[in-house]
């Protein structure tokens, strides 16, 4: 597989150690894959029995074979995922899958650790540095701070918005190796994604630093991502269902993007759900055909605070017939403050199962889509995109209950944080970046 940029399908193809460590193309575009590889029968033979570095390493070979055979595939599956998600039935018709059981305890670890096994790869034995710049509305952030902490040949710098991130997702952005710099941004999540993207096409910047991203913009992060969906539906693909259904918590959409590409591929599912909190750029597209951002507004699932998803091109460059095209695959469920809190204390009174503020939007519209099909004997699988103990604001008002961290979290000292303010300005982010790696 090769890769194009979205917004010049018909220029340079590139391959994949060069795409991940461009992050974006030269044109200001993401890159999409130029090639929708039939993978159908190789996802068809996954069972339950397989492990998902099994799935994992069977599909970076799938996808990538002129740099892996099965031996290398699985030794870059083994030292990406030392983690690997699981299903949990949460009540009939409405499963989990939990993607928080990495080192920063969010789904962002699958497509950050990928990435860094990748970048570390594919620099060999060069001498050069790479700068990966990342944008962050908590969860991202976190994860990469934790993937990159200490990997040879590579700095770090995550930007995240002043005062819009959990208190303990910014201890876990700013408790960081010497490699990585948090960067505290006077704005929101979308004035942060706008600097990274004006980054990558600024030519002093670029003459400065080898820049790359960690962010969904970096289709290496897409990537590993689409091998959960896959590995999901071989644990279920024996049970007794007629179809099914990935109901996806969604802010810039890349998660969803990840599944798409799944679909792409070949995995037999019939729809997705993308479900949002009130920043509901793309619902409003799907309803009317036109793409309108709008300032994000803040709500208790603030890392899907996105007014602006950057994965709309990619999404788009699917070619699946614009909005009419996505409707017939994906639907899109707004859920509201309230809602989101009332699903979250709802959860632990019948089930005393405590859920994230993301997580909690995703099981509202779960069981709003299967209310929708009574009869029907679909399955409805929910992405658990973080533990409830990176957002115990949020949880404790919804439930009284203070849910308990696990070691990656609890372990991380607040003495130790440490971060530089930034004005949302690329002249601000210039200056920042030069005086902190080549000052």
């Amino acid at each position: 597989m090769r890769f194009v940029s979205t917004r010049d399908r018909s220029g340079e193809s590139i391959d994949l150690y060069t795409a991940v460590r461009r992050g974006l193309a030269p044109d200001g575009g993401l890159y999409y894959p130029d090639t929708e590889p039939d993978l159908g029968a190789l996802i068809g033979s996954f069972g339950p029995d397989m492990r998902f570095v099994d799935v994992a390493g069977a599909m970076i070979q799938a996808l990538f074979p002129t740099y892996y055979d099965a031996a290398t595939a699985r030794a870059l599956a083994l030292r990406a995922f030392p983690f690997a998600p699981r299903l949990v039935e949460v009540e009939p018709g409405i499963e989990l899958l939990e993607l928080f059981h990495g080192p920063s305890a969010a789904f962002k670890d699958f497509g950050a650790c990928f990435l860094a096994a990748l970048l570390e790869q594919s620099r060999g034995d060069t001498a050069e540095r790479v700068l990966v710049l990342t944008a962050t509305s908590g969860d991202t952030g976190a994860a990469v701070a934790q993937a990159f902490g200490d990997t040879p040949g590579v700095d770090v710098a995550i930007l995240y918005p002043d005062r819009r991130v959990s208190p303990l997702q910014e201890r876990q952005l700013t408790v960081t190796a010497p490699n990585v710099q948090a960067f505290r941004v006077a704005g929101s999540f979308d004035d942060c994604q706008r600097l990274v993207k004006a980054a990558f096409v600024d030519r002093a910047l670029c003459d400065r630093f080898t820049l790359s991203s960690a962010n969904s913009i970096n289709v290496g992060r897409l990537i590993p991502q689409s091998f959960y969906y896959i590995y999901a539906f071989a644990q279920l693909s024996e049970r007794d269902q007629d179809e099914i259904v990935f109901v996806v918590p969604s802010g810039n959409y890349g998660n969803l993007t990840a599944g798409l590409f799944a679909w792409r591929w070949g995995l037999p599912v019939s729809s997705f759900v993308a479900a949002g909190n009130a920043n509901d750029t793309m619902p409003r597209y799907l309803a009317t055909g036109r793409y309108d951002p709008r300032p994000s507004v803040r709500t208790p699932a603030n890392a899907m605070d996105v007014g602006d998803p950057s994965n709309f091109e990619r999404m788009q460059a699917m070619g699946v017939g614009g909005a009419a095209g996505l409707a017939g695959i994906l639907d899109a469920v707004v859920v509201s403050d309230r809602e989101i809190l009332n699903t979250i204390a709802d959860l632990w009174r019948r089930h005393h199962l405590l859920v994230c503020p993301h997580t909690a939007t995703g099981i509202y519209a779960a069981r709003r889509s299967l209310a929708n099909e009574p009869g029907g004997n679909a399955i409805f699988v929910t992405l658990a995109t973080a533990d409830a103990a990176k957002f115990p604001e949020v949880v404790v008002e919804a439930c009284g209950q203070t849910p308990p961290p696990p070691p990656s979290i609890a372990r991380l000292d607040p003495k130790r944080a440490q971060s530089i303010s930034l004005a949302p300005d690329l002249d601000a982010l210039r200056d920042g970046l030069t005086e902190r790696f080549l000052g």
